[in-house]
């Protein structure tokens, strides 16, 4: 442009321009000049607009009035790259901030490392990380950021307390786990022995804390870890550590073992080789170990667990604990009425290999090994019918009342028979707790306000001295209250995550096959299959059932 100059001061790194009116052709503007800089070695440099328009201004207004005066200003800087270090508030971790250059100059990987040591940042610096962030600076147009984590401390890890180890299996543990062959398979008809110990055996073992791991900064600091704690042995019945080594729990009589809780159970066992007329029905205070079968109309009951090595006919079995079945349980709807022949009730879980005609009852899960048909099932948790791995197993013809996922391989039959799933006691009973509870929130609020206000009249006035214990029973109150009332909020506010949780995890899952007739229900929204689905899930959420294919 004619009547334009630049000249660059290398001390102070600033572009001065000079502007000749007499020699301009026309007015000159901001954009134009900005534009011709990108020609010179200039191009990069950082360019104050505000001293380039008062600048413009000051030449166009002089060659309008026939000012030959010339019109000289910096306007514009080279800037090398600016570097900041920010590091985090726990100093486990320090980012660097890059401002890409204006024509200047870039530092190196090196220079950074060593900005950052004088920085207090002396501990996990990586090389490789500042070099990624310059080569992404250098991709930048000029004046943009670039940020990144350089460097990484390593935190304390706290020791884990002591933790206790079964030295023997859980019946039910052992019959989900089948034994495989020579081939690898799982052998269902070999579920391994009934375990039941003798006088001194070891079952429970309680390991030693650990230290823990110390870490740093990236201040080089040094941070201490919390060493794990020695934790007591939650003494179950018939245990008692042992004389030789503290960390042993072992069994004070025989029995059959249950670990519950990280407490281990030694509970008394009748063994016998089944129960029919011969034996007549068994009701024991403890655990029981059939070695053969239930005959029709047998009533076994215990307080304990029934493991049952055979078959379970038309017989009334009733648990405290948990019911094991190795083989399979059968029975028949009595005639004029809805009742079952043969029944499983349980404190605890279910498990039979197959069932047909069967009433269960059980506050845990109840899980079958092949088939159920033809039942009613009542689980305080979920079904499953199959390997708990990938259940393959078949349900069909069933009422379930459930709280929990029900899971097979196939639901349903092509027969076209109904499979009932209801989720909706479950969702009842929390909801009557969570409606219970903020019944209570409501008016305790209401009191704990109007109390508050109450005391704050009573503070601010003039208190007799033989009032103020008075007083003071009265402050007593409103602070137990007041704890009472934080205590109700957090229940309510648990309640509506068991609620929520519960929600999520209802759901009928087919890993093969849903025939028509299977549906889900809770409270009043619904779901039917009309047709046969290939592997899917039946999932509930926002307020309605929905189909969902699965696919690998």
């Amino acid at each position: 442009m004619k009547g334009i100059s630049y000249n660059y001061n290398n001390d102070t790194q600033y572009l001065s321009i000079t502007v000749l009116p007499s020699e301009m052709e026309q007015d000159v503007d901001t954009q134009s000049i900005i534009d011709s800089l990108k020609d010179t070695p200039y191009a990069d440099f950082y360019v104050s607009k505000r001293a380039l328009k008062t600048t413009c201004d000051k030449a166009n207004l002089a060659f309008k009035t026939g000012d030959t005066s010339a019109i000289t200003a910096e306007i514009a800087q080279l800037r090398h790259a600016e570097v900041e270090f920010i590091i985090s508030e726990d100093a486990l971790s320090a980012s660097l901030r890059l401002t890409a250059p204006y024509g200047g100059k870039m530092p190196n990987a090196i220079t950074i490392r060593n900005l950052a040591y004088k920085n207090r940042i002396r501990r996990g610096v990586g090389l490789r990380h500042i070099e990624a962030l310059l080569t992404e600076a250098a991709k930048v147009e000029p004046g943009d950021i670039v940020e990144g984590v350089i460097a990484k401390g390593l935190p304390a890890k706290n020791g884990k307390n002591s933790r206790f180890i079964p030295l023997v299996p859980n019946a039910l543990e052992r019959v989900l786990k089948p034994k495989t062959d020579d081939s690898s398979k799982s052998d269902l008809r070999n579920l391994g022995d009934i375990i039941c110990v003798k006088v001194g055996t070891p079952v429970l073992r309680r390991t030693a804390p650990t230290q823990g791991r110390k870490g740093f900064d990236v201040k080089d600091t040094l941070l201490i870890a919390k060493p794990g704690k020695w934790l007591d042995f939650k003494m179950g019945m018939n245990t008692v550590v042992s004389d030789d080594d503290d960390n042993i729990l072992i069994a004070k009589m025989s029995g059959m073992p249950k670990y519950h809780n990280l407490k281990m159970d030694i509970d008394e066992t009748f063994i016998c080789n089944g129960v029919n007329v011969g034996t007549g029905h068994v009701t024991y205070e403890g655990a029981i170990l059939v070695n053969g079968d239930v005959a029709e109309k047998m009533i076994v009951k215990a307080t304990k667990d029934i493991t049952i090595n055979g078959f379970v006919e038309s017989a009334i079995i009733e648990a405290g604990g948990d019911i094991i079945i190795t083989e399979g349980a059968m029975g028949k709807v009595v005639e004029d009425s809805e009742a079952f022949s043969c029944t499983l009730i349980a404190g605890g879980s279910i498990h039979i290999q197959h069932g047909q005609g069967i009433d269960l009852k059980a506050k845990g899960d109840i899980t079958v090994a092949r088939q159920l048909a033809y039942s009613r099932i009542h689980s305080g948790g979920g079904v499953t019918v199959g390997q708990l791995d990938k259940p393959m197993g078949n349900l069909f013809a069933c009422d379930l009342t459930c709280q929990d996922k029900v899971e097979a391989g196939t639901l349903g039959a092509v027969a076209g028979s109904t499979l009932k799933v209801d989720f909706s006691p479950g969702l009842a009973v929390l909801t009557e707790k969570k409606d219970t509870i903020d019944d209570l929130l409501r008016h305790l609020r209401e009191n704990n306000l109007r109390h508050k206000e109450k005391l704050a009249l009573i503070n601010q006035r003039l208190t007799h001295k033989d009032l103020a214990s008075k007083v003071s029973e009265v402050k007593a109150m409103l602070h137990n209250e007041t704890a009472l009332l934080f205590w109700l909020e957090k229940k309510s506010l648990e309640l509506q995550t068991r609620k929520d949780d519960y929600l999520a995890n209802i759901k009928l899952k087919a890993n093969k096959r849903l025939y028509s007739g299977v549906s889900a229900k809770l409270n009043n929204r619904n779901w039917r299959s009309e047709r046969e689905l290939e592997r899917c899930e039946i999932r509930y959420d926002a307020h309605k059932w929905h189909y969902h294919p699965i696919i690998d």
